[in-house]
């Protein structure tokens, strides 16, 4: 959603990079082509006008004037005010002392609340919770249904006694049920409510009645990311007719522009709790402003990815795989299936990709990468008996043409597997020796020892191989004088200690150096 932003922020900062220091003139040109970057991410004109008037400010400042990287004192007073506009810090969901906690859902129509009414169950149950969801959107044709497949896919429990399609009363299902969940021992109530195609008095009235019947702990107001400045007029209309605790941002994975994240919050007062980035329930997570402004710049959301690491990966497995590759036992196309699995799992993999810091530079790259080749790589590994995955180097011709035909590929794509596969296996081998690194296990003899087992390093001059024997100060050839030449005085006829001429060699018959 922010990739537009991203780019121009990205390019404003790299023009900056090569100035040691930064004039009035270079920071009012920065801070313009950052007010028309926000403008064209359909930024709320006020919200632009206060961000662009602190960021100059603090460019000018001391901070600034006195950094030995003007360019990257500049980017962090973007981020630190970006960080502001989002909320400043991560706002948690406030849970009742008596439960059950209430939270009511609250927007327009076609906004997503049904859908995120599942997501955010689930994100509660995996968090130990036992979460209802409560149908009191009467209205809308097939509403009921809706959450009740939402729940059922959440394996969450669901309260909807009305059948919905204009038939009950929404405040009665909403008292109703939070005496249903004090009964069923539900320790979360999410209360899903109508909307409609625009703002008018009966949704409002409604909206508040139900709010009075139940007297929520936390009321959200679920917004739609793509629909632009509307979202802050929307956001405006219900604080004043219903009043809300937090935004939920839905759609964040659309094409649009995302102005309204940098706006809502501003504008309202109140914080950004969630964001819903996909259609799939796991595409749900509490919002955290200073990760957001670090994919806005271009700096990476390492700690999410971290983050979604931990839950996809089993520690156990994890260990068992660490154990596996230290004792040598081998790196094995089922352990390779079993890594390529866990990755997949964790979603695509741009996303992941993107979670990198710098890789907004690559958007290109990304957008070619494909998550099926994943899935053709699987089928190919599972074409294989057991034998093959455990010892591929039995794969020949034959084998390789039927696993082709079993899993709909070709034999080449078959072959490039198998030769990546080798390259892994030799690249795992290497780590688990250590590659010479200090403190890796498996690690080979240090240089010394390798020295020492070499020995000396002898000279082909014979000469000088005899006089090295005789300066190594052993006991059978002791140790040159301080001064003597590099073959002594053969001229003189005076050898070094521990030498002797051959019989009948006469060195007064060469003219030698130092011979008279």
């Amino acid at each position: 959603m922010f990739e537009t932003l991203s780019d121009r922020l990205t390019s404003v900062f790299s023009s900056l990079r090569s100035k040691g220091r930064l004039s009035d003139a270079d920071i009012d040109a920065t801070c313009r082509e950052i007010r028309i970057a926000l403008l064209e991410a359909d930024v709320a004109l006020p919200v632009v006008k206060d961000f662009v008037s602190r960021v100059k400010e603090r460019a000018r400042g001391a901070e600034v004037s006195q950094a030995l990287n003007p360019a990257q004192q500049v980017v962090k007073i973007v981020n630190d005010e970006l960080i502001e506009v989002l909320g400043g810090e991560t706002r948690r969901l406030r849970h009742a002392k008596t439960p059950p906690t209430v939270i009511m859902l609250a927007g327009l129509q076609g906004s997503g609340k049904t859908t995120l009414a599942g997501k955010l169950a689930k994100w509660l149950r995996d968090q130990g919770h036992a979460p209802l969801l409560v149908a009191c959107d009467l209205q809308r044709p097939n509403a009921v249904q809706q959450l009740s497949v939402m729940a059922e896919r959440a394996e969450v429990a669901v309260f909807a006694p009305e059948p919905g399609n204009g038939v009950g009363d929404p405040v009665e299902v909403a008292r109703e049920s939070v005496e249903q969940a004090r009964r069923r021992q539900h320790d979360v109530v999410i209360v899903d409510t109508a909307g409609r195609l625009g703002i008018d008095q009966e949704l409002m009235k409604q909206a508040a009645d139900i709010r009075d019947a139940i007297s929520p702990d936390e009321v959200l107001f679920v917004v739609d990311a793509m629909i632009g400045q509307d979202a802050v007029s929307t956001a405006q209309a219900f604080m004043e007719g219903v009043g809300f605790d937090g935004v939920v941002l839905t759609k964040l994975d659309g094409d649009a522009r995302g102005g309204a994240a940098l706006s809502v919050r501003h504008v309202t007062g109140r914080p950004i709790m969630f964001a819903s980035t996909g259609e799939k329930l796991e595409d749900f997570d509490a919002f955290h402003p200073d990760r957001m402004a670090g994919r806005i710049l271009d700096m990476g959301d390492i700690l999410t990815l971290i983050e979604q690491a931990q839950k996809t990966f089993d520690e156990q497995e994890a260990a068992k795989m660490a154990g596996k590759l230290a004792s040598g036992d081998g790196f094995t196309l089922d352990d390779f299936l079993e890594q390529m699995m866990m990755v997949r799992r964790m979603g695509p993999i741009k996303n992941l990709l993107g979670m990198m810091p710098g890789m907004g530079q690559m958007r290109e790259q990304l957008n070619q990468v494909d998550d099926r080749d994943l899935d053709r790589i699987a089928a190919i590994i599972r074409s294989m008996t057991p034998g093959e995955r455990q010892e591929p180097k039995i794969i020949n011709g034959s084998r390789r043409a039927r696993i082709a035909k079993g899993s709909g590929v070709t034999v080449t794509e078959v072959n490039n597997l198998v030769v990546r596969f080798f390259e892994a296996q030799k690249m795992m081998k290497r780590m688990t020796q250590g590659l010479g690194i200090p403190g890796m296990p498996g690690r080979g003899k240090s240089q010394k020892a390798q020295k020492a087992k070499k020995g000396r390093r002898v000279s082909g001059d014979p000469r000088k191989a005899a006089l090295g024997k005789a300066g190594s100060g052993t006991a059978d050839t002791p140790a040159l004088p301080k001064g003597a030449g590099a073959l002594g005085n053969l001229g003189t006829g005076q050898l070094p200690p521990g030498l002797e001429l051959p019989p009948g060699f006469d060195p007064s018959k060469f003219k030698l150096p130092g011979q008279k």
